[in-house]
């Protein structure tokens, strides 16, 4: 087969595909280990090893009147890959695909509408350990083009694949017990940062009902400003049955966003995403409460280990104390869940939205000693402090939440 290699702007042919990438195994035991250890710790879970690379389109292959060049990517025993692109420029009519080189599963086909801000693109997981990445091209646009892989993100577990399985007594969100929650359960979503560590985060309502993309999560999840690109958010994975085996897909994603705002304080992240979700995804846009009040009850929705969405139920009344206290109010930067009633928490969980009795949320889950093992408590960071947070825009709430300066401190989900 003959190929085309682009050499300083002029395209030549070639009798050379471009080489494969090889990845050796990784010890799937060592790192397992290694991450028990760091969840332990209070540490966001990762789930990839990160590859530096570098490799940018070079030889094209002629097919229907266009230029096709095609990197193949094989990581032994990897239980997904996913990838960046922190040069990312498409021209109007190209097309990026990247899908499993046995043609067994893949991703959307990424075009113009994905250029950013940034000019990255973060790829979301493809469960496969051999993937061809593809760009098509007419030949009259190479000259615009930006496309550069500088990170394979070798998978050593998947997303419900973490150092133990989600614990039994969690509760599945399609189950009886989260039938009236189905709003604010289409809020939540599990989300990816750097293609290598997970955690769990949310939609969030501002005051003015407009539906800017804000997104919420925990601190310790490691969402920043020199990160917001690599934030991949993937909605509506839960299982089909309650109870049921884990079927729940990563089709339905938003890749990218725009750092706005954190506060180690009460350990909290907020970003813009770069678009919206699309309106067949059914995501929702949570209500908060900002006020200083404690609730009567609590749900937490969230992804534990991040296994698919569940629910959690705390009957008695919360309290407010410092991180990992007892005492009341202490510091008042935290909402202490007593011990859950129904399901728990688990790592994965960090970052997830806890709902008061209005259901509206009053916090985002920090840490804690909750399991199926264990009924102890949990702690989140209330959005009461960071309302305010540390007193300058990105490091507090209220800028981004009542931009209309109303000084309202409570709305509800919206569709």
């Amino acid at each position: 087969m003959i190929f085309k290699t682009l050499l300083a702007g002029v395209v030549a042919l070639s009798a050379h595909a471009t080489t494969p990438l090889v990845f050796p195994p990784l010890d799937i035991h060592k790192l397992h280990q290694k991450e028990l250890a760091n969840e332990k710790l209070g540490e966001a879970p990762r789930f990839a090893v990160v590859r530096n690379v570098s490799v940018k389109p070079q030889s094209f292959e002629e097919r229907d009147g266009l230029l096709v060049w095609k990197q193949r990517v094989r990581a032994l025993n990897a239980v997904s890959l996913n990838f960046a692109f922190e040069k990312f420029k498409l021209t109007p009519n190209a097309r990026l695909s990247i899908y499993a080189t046995d043609f067994s599963v893949s991703v959307r086909d990424f075009t113009a509408e994905d250029n950013n801000i940034h000019g990255e693109l973060w790829s979301p997981v493809i469960l496969a350990e051999d993937v061809t990445i593809e760009l098509s091209i007419p030949e009259s646009e190479l000259d615009e083009l930006e496309l550069e892989l500088t990170r394979v993100n070798q998978g050593f577990r998947t997303f419900s694949q973490t150092t133990e399985k989600a614990g039994s007594c969690n509760v599945d969100v399609v189950c009886e017990e989260g039938d009236e929650w189905q709003k604010e359960i289409n809020s939540v979503g599990v989300i990816s940062t750097g293609g290598s560590t997970f955690c769990t985060g949310f939609m969030v309502n501002n005051t003015s009902n407009d539906r800017t993309p804000l997104f919420m999560t925990a601190a310790h999840c490691r969402v920043r400003e020199y990160n917001a690109a690599s934030l991949v958010v993937y909605w509506n994975y839960q299982s089909q049955q309650c109870g049921g085996s884990r079927n729940g897909n990563l089709d339905q994603f938003n890749t990218g966003s725009q750092f706005l705002a954190a506060s180690a304080k009460s350990d909290f992240a907020l970003v813009k995403l770069l678009n919206n979700p699309e309106p067949e995804w059914n995501v929702t846009y949570a209500g908060f409460d900002a006020r200083d009040l404690d609730t009567s009850s609590a749900t937490a929705i969230h992804h534990p280990a991040t296994d698919e969405k569940s629910i959690s139920f705390e009957f008695d009344p919360t309290t407010t104390t410092s991180y990992l206290k007892d005492e009341v109010p202490g510091d008042s930067t935290h909402i202490r869940v007593e011990n859950w009633d129904v399901g728990t928490t688990e790592p994965g969980s960090s970052g997830s939205p806890l709902f008061n009795a209005e259901k509206r949320v009053i916090g985002q889950l920090h840490g804690g000693y909750a399991s199926c093992r264990s009924a102890t408590p949990d702690w989140y960071g209330r959005i009461h402090t960071s309302w305010e947070g540390e007193g300058v825009p990105e490091k507090r709430l209220v800028d981004w939440l009542d931009p209309g300066k109303t000084g309202d401190l409570i709305t509800d989900t919206i569709e």
